[in-house]
């Protein structure tokens, strides 16, 4: 139903797309993937009419209605039901009865629905933004990471409804057990172009790698031709027998044209820095228990478990439990109400929390950024670190303030990476990071010599690092070691069937 037919742009000299077309066909669901700053959303922009191609065309159907999940947060009505129901399309805004099933499978309690929209954390308020989308009906979702800020219960939840949407939609996520249980093709923004198969992530990057590979195969063998041919020329060109047939092969060169190499793309290469850790216990926490406040409920209640070396603990539940809480604790950037946590007196962290962007400085280069994590970081060593995170050359100079969000995460874990750590404190270190990015990280954290304790939603992480859990669920949190897997089948969530 949207068709984009030779498209060209390019922001400051960086061109995005050379002549990419693309469609979007009824009764699609397409997942998009691509490097972060390849393109993915300013062709959602494009769709909106925010942003114009610099040449091309991009066909939409008159009358055809497309919904874009807002990350702005503006609302105007004093309940969160009255807030959301603002998307109900005409003729339809007292059939609020739609409104509470969205917002319920969201995570919105029946008396959470009455209360002001400005009580709620930013992560709810997105999840208010994502429900008046959804009750619009639009003929089209353009959802960029739709589950940035959910917890495992939404995320599932929204699983199940795009499963059951019978319009188009196009999906840009970070996650890939997600994008590919809910679409039917992908696309991705490779090489300036638009790829697109019938099928998942792992289906499409399999066919982008082995046309590649021919591609150089091919490349590779007629370069060897070429020089053959070449050698012929110089050799024989000033022979009058062989002049026609010199002059033959010059012009069959010059019409066949060379096959170029194909631009190395480069990949995000993380290595944290563990430092040597002699003892077997780095962590014992004994009866912990947190709440902000005398008269506040006490999330955490008498918790006791203890992290050895290279433990894998990851931090599982709905939003708003004490989570990130918890991590905060661990790091020592709160301190508990009762209850000991006890560290061994040389452990050496690294926190990746989700406000530490607040705390970098807008005015400071990425290099400058990093180097200010530690007073023994060289220029040289900051430029290494930068480049392994994609900021190479001058990209290293850009200021933080000019940075998209993923840039600014890459920073942070830059300035995780300039230090030794025993112990790394992960709060959803992937978040605005792109698939390819992920990996990276989930791969850097298995080689990674020490510990780690990491808070994610994203069900593939947690089966790929998770030795050990922590839970929040039913009002309380219980360690569980052992896998994902073998909590599922062992425990299970309350909240609703996982199996």
């Amino acid at each position: 139903m949207i068709k984009f037919i030779n498209i060209n742009k390019a922001f400051t000299g960086q061109v995005l797309f050379e002549d990419m077309s693309l469609s979007v066909n009824q009764g699609e669901k397409l997942g998009l993937v691509g490097r972060n700053g390849h393109g993915k959303s300013t062709l959602f922009q494009m769709i909106l009419g925010n942003t114009e191609a610099d040449s091309g065309t991009i066909s939409i159907p008159k009358g055809y209605k497309i919904g874009h999940l807002e990350q702005h947060l503006k609302f105007t009505k004093s309940t969160v039901l009255d807030e959301c129901s603002l998307g109900l399309p005409a003729g339809e805004e007292y059939e609020t009865w739609q409104v509470e099933r969205v917002l319920s499978g969201l995570g919105f309690s029946e008396e959470d629905m009455q209360r002001s929209p400005h009580d709620f954390s930013g992560g709810y308020q997105i999840r208010m933004n994502l429900a008046k989308l959804l009750v619009s009906n639009p003929d089209m979702l353009l959802l960029d990471e739709p589950t940035n800020y959910l917890d495992i219960v939404a995320i599932r939840w929204l699983e199940e409804f795009l499963n059951e949407w019978s319009g188009e939609f196009m999906l840009i996520t970070h996650d890939r057990s997600f994008m590919d249980s809910v679409v039917t093709h992908t696309a991705a923004i490779h090489r300036r172009k638009a790829r697109k198969v019938e099928g998942d992530t792992e289906k499409l990057y399999a066919q982008i790698n082995q046309e590649e590979e021919i591609y150089e195969k091919t490349r590779l063998n007629e370069e060897k031709k070429r020089r053959q041919e070449e050698v012929f020329i110089a050799r024989f060109k000033a022979k009058a027998s062989f002049a026609s047939r010199t002059q033959s092969r010059v012009k069959k060169l010059e019409k066949q044209g060379e096959m170029k190499a194909l631009e190395s793309i480069e990949d995000l290469e993380l290595y944290f820095n563990s430092a040597k850790f002699e003892a077997s216990q780095m962590m014992t926490i004994e009866n912990l228990s947190f709440s902000y406040g005398e008269n506040e409920p006490r999330l955490i209640e008498e918790l006791s478990f203890a992290i050895g070396k290279r433990d894998r603990v990851c931090i599982i539940g709905k939003n708003g439990k004490g989570k990130s809480t918890l991590l905060k604790l661990l790091a020592g950037e709160l301190r508990p109400v009762d209850g000991n946590v006890s560290r061994h007196p040389s452990l050496q962290q690294g926190y990746f929390g989700q406000t530490n962007k607040i705390a970098l400085n807008d005015n400071k280069t990425v290099t400058e950024e990093i180097k200010s994590a530690d007073r023994l970081c060289t220029d040289a060593k900051a430029r290494v670190i930068a480049g392994g995170l994609m900021f190479s050359g001058d990209n290293a100079l850009k200021k933080i303030k000019v940075l998209s969000g993923g840039e600014k995460s890459r920073v942070l874990l830059g300035k995780i990476l300039v230090m030794p750590a025993h112990i790394l404190f992960l709060d959803e270190p992937t978040n605005h990071l792109d698939m390819q990015s992920c990996d990276s990280l989930i791969e850097a954290i298995d080689n990674f010599d020490g510990s780690v304790v990491m808070v994610t939603h994203n069900e593939m992480h947690i089966r790929s690092v998770a030795t050990k859990l922590i839970v929040f669920d039913n009002g309380s949190v219980t360690v569980y070691s052992g896998t994902y897997d073998e909590f599922l089948a062992d425990v299970g969530w309350s909240d609703e069937d996982y199996r």
